[in-house]
């Protein structure tokens, strides 16, 4: 079927989303670093991948495909990957789980938000810190909350990780990356422990894919 190949930055949130997703399927893949602080997400090569200039892109089957919860869907459809059960209210709480922070906290999150907030402000001291701190923890918190009255055993949805799992992990590294406290959320650490204890997790790290 071709080798497939990842575009990724080792620190993109949706990259390492991805970097999970093929390890829990075990298929082999091959990385190609689009270093975003070199611009290289900007050059005529990766803008004629993807016209976002974004990662990851994701090549397989023939095909090119952007933006990470997309390509989840397809990984689920073409690969049997798990991201939820079939119950439908069970499906909506953990797609709800997983938009609240890749969908509402990831993007104004963004390097280039993040950048563009740095340039508008720049009499403000620790700008980007405090940014990163609100919409962070703001999002665990609220992850949290709707975890309340879900039992773990040890996953959301049973023995397996699914689409939130996949979406809390890379968020979690950016909260320790930006010195976020959720030492007081005891659920997202029980799910942080289980995944932790997953090969396929612990290879997606950003420390174990940085090769400079």
């Amino acid at each position: 079927m071709g080798e497939i190949v990842l575009y990724d930055y080792w620190r993109s949130s949706a990259s390492y989303r991805l970097r999970i997703a093929l390890n829990l399927l075990e298929l082999d893949y091959k990385t190609v670093s689009v270093d975003l602080l070199k611009k290289d997400h900007k050059s005529d090569e990766h803008l004629s991948r993807n016209p976002q200039g974004l990662v990851p892109v994701l090549d397989i089957d023939g095909q090119q495909f952007t933006q990470s919860l997309a390509i989840l869907d397809y990984l689920r459809k073409t690969r049997g990957l798990f991201l939820y059960s079939e119950d439908a209210a069970q499906r909506a709480k953990v797609t709800a789980l997983a938009h609240v922070l890749a969908v509402d906290v990831h993007p104004v999150c963004n390097l280039g938000v993040v950048a563009h907030v740095s340039q508008i402000l720049p009499e403000q001291e620790n700008v980007r810190e405090d940014w990163m701190e609100h919409f962070i923890s703001k999002g665990l918190y609220a992850f949290e909350s709707l975890l309340s009255d879900i039992k773990l055993t040890p996953f959301i949805d049973g023995g397996k990780p699914g689409i939130a799992e996949i979406c809390l992990i890379p968020q979690l590294y950016n909260a320790d990356r930006w010195n976020v406290d959720y030492s007081d959320c005891p659920n997202i650490i029980s799910l942080a422990t289980a995944c932790g204890e997953l090969d396929a997790f612990v290879r997606a790290q950003p420390e174990q894919v940085h090769t400079s």
